[in-house]
């Protein structure tokens, strides 16, 4: 099957030419925007309690109802890019979160904001997975770790820019701009797309799963919303959290056996027989699972044991993406020519080196010293998280990046949000744990902090960050674990570029599809 036309491969080329970076800034222009609302929006949520009158947990809906419906759609992804061509889809799946976004901003209640953001949510969900497609497509095997550092970029500016951006918009505008502000952006991004994406070419479709869908998507969403409840109610024991959480994991164990069953599935599971992708996928997991819950702890300690505001976390927090901005690029270049095993060993080493610090938490603990340490974790994450995006892609054929692109979506999103819920129940209980803690937080939450005692608040200060430091010796113990499925990380180019399922076949069978290339 032929490629669609595209940007020339250039091999074994160090450089990513002209045509490569074009497509890169288009996808790069989508994925910041559909990242960066995930976070932009957590900042706003106070605001839109006192806006419309609603409780938390029902503003929270703006968060899970974006969440949700990325996980809902991600599974299509990959199918729909084989069946319409990824350019059309990338441009429908822009002007969706486009139009998503005006609605939000035009919301006069609650309920109708949730609304908009779910068709945000179909949008933007999307665009990661087709940009993996587009990206990985078009720079060719030679090059693939060096386009996933190029799209590692918003997936560092969302966590870190998003609450700087959105505090500040909220300050001096309104909440409606942090969503407006996606209208000027979806335009540049929807025209550049139509001009630099390679034309679409008509290719055979394989027969749309719909049985894999009723059984995967609503699976997917009804286990992460499950587990999106574990904070809320502090306990997995609640009826909320074990009944779409069970009823979700059995859809998805469902899906497992009728792909396996099914020639053409919704998610090829049988990519799993290539162990690069194998290996890479248990990796991502525990890493995702480990770093995106610590990620989370990062403001709530700034915020809540340090008193700063949200913006000043989110600056505070900003040396972690300097860090992997350093990295990435080199670390890129280094995947392509030498296999991402040795790089991800180091950068995990690194990250527990750096997040160590943060099990010593104290109340006063000097600022210089979690800077610097924030800092080396933003090193190693620089040489972790694309490099093992590599591993997974490099080995497959042209017709399986997209199937393989939406899967290790599927497991970000997925591990993500355990990971977040995990910390969050840890957190929680060690906070419950500590009387004084317990006493300081509710202070906190209810911006009473200077009504204590100056004894009582400064114990209850020191027991706080005790608990957070805690809950960090968890976090890291998650990091140590990803050293070992990443010792079987490929260790050579000639490794990373070998698909393992080819390994003594005849030279004539037809299953010997090189990997990605274009044509």
């Amino acid at each position: 099957m032929s490629a669609p036309a595209g940007p020339p491969d250039t091999g074994s080329d160090d450089k990513l030419d002209r045509g490569v970076l074009k497509v890169a800034g288009v996808v790069v222009l989508g994925a910041i925007m559909s990242i960066l609302d995930i976070t932009v929006v957590s900042i706003a949520l106070p605001t839109f309690q006192s806006e419309f009158n609603a409780t938390y947990a029902t503003v929270a809906w703006t968060m899970t109802a974006y969440t949700l419906a990325l996980a809902a759609v991600i599974p299509i992804s990959g199918w729909a890019a084989d069946r319409f061509g990824t350019k059309r889809l990338y441009l429908t799946s822009l002007v969706l979160f486009t139009l998503g976004s005006v609605l939000c901003a035009m919301a006069w209640d609650i309920g109708p904001l949730i609304g908009a953001r779910v068709l945000q949510g179909l949008g933007g969900g999307m665009l990661m997975p087709l940009g993996m497609t587009i990206m990985t497509r078009a720079a060719g095997p030679d090059r693939v770790g060096r386009v996933m550092a190029v799209l590692g970029v918003p997936m560092l500016l969302g966590p870190i820019g998003g609450p700087i951006l959105g505090g500040w918009l909220i300050d001096v505008a309104s909440w409606h701009w942090i969503f407006l502000i996606n209208l000027p952006i979806g335009i540049v991004g929807i025209i550049a797309a139509w001009r630099v994406l390679p034309k679409d070419t008509e290719q055979p479709s394989e027969t749309f799963d719909f049985v894999g869908m009723a059984l995967l998507s609503p699976g997917l969403a009804a286990f992460l919303y499950g587990v999106s409840s574990i904070p809320e109610h502090g306990t997995v024991n609640n009826a909320e959290v074990l009944v779409p959480a069970v009823l979700g994991l059995a859809l998805v164990v469902a899906f497992v056996f009728h792909a396996l069953r099914k020639s053409h599935p919704l998610i090829d599971l049988r990519l799993f027989l290539n162990r690069h992708l194998t290996i890479a996928v248990v990796t991502m997991s525990l890493f995702i699972v480990a770093f995106m819950g610590a990620g989370l702890l990062f403001p709530g300690y700034f915020v809540q044991v340090r008193g700063e505001s949200t913006l000043m976390a989110g600056l505070l927090i900003a040396p972690q993406g300097l860090g992997a901005m350093v990295t990435m690029p080199i670390a890129g270049r280094i995947t392509d020519k030498a296999g991402p095993g040795k790089l991800v060993l180091g950068g995990i080493v690194l990250i527990a080196i750096g997040m160590g610090t943060f099990t010593q938490l104290e109340a006063d603990t000097s600022y210089p010293l979690l800077l610097g340490s924030l800092f080396v974790m933003g090193l190693g994450m620089g040489m972790t998280m694309m490099p093992i995006m590599t591993a997974a892609l490099a080995s497959l054929t042209h017709g399986e990046v997209a199937r393989g692109s939406t899967l290790m979506n599927i497991i970000q999103q997925t591990g993500g949000s355990i990971g977040t819920a995990v910390m969050s129940v840890i957190l929680t209980n060690n906070i419950i744990n500590n009387e004084s803690a317990t006493a300081f937080y509710g202070a906190v939450q209810a911006d009473a902090v200077e009504q204590l005692p100056p004894e009582v608040a400064a114990a209850g200060q020191s027991a706080l960050a005790g608990a957070f430091g805690n809950t960090y010796l968890v976090a890291i113990v998650l990091v140590v674990l990803c050293l070992i499925p990443a010792f079987f990380l490929p260790r050579s180019r000639q490794e990373l570029r070998t698909d393992p399922r080819e390994e003594g076949e005849d030279e004539g069978d037809a299953s010997q599809a090189p990997p990605v290339v274009l044509h």
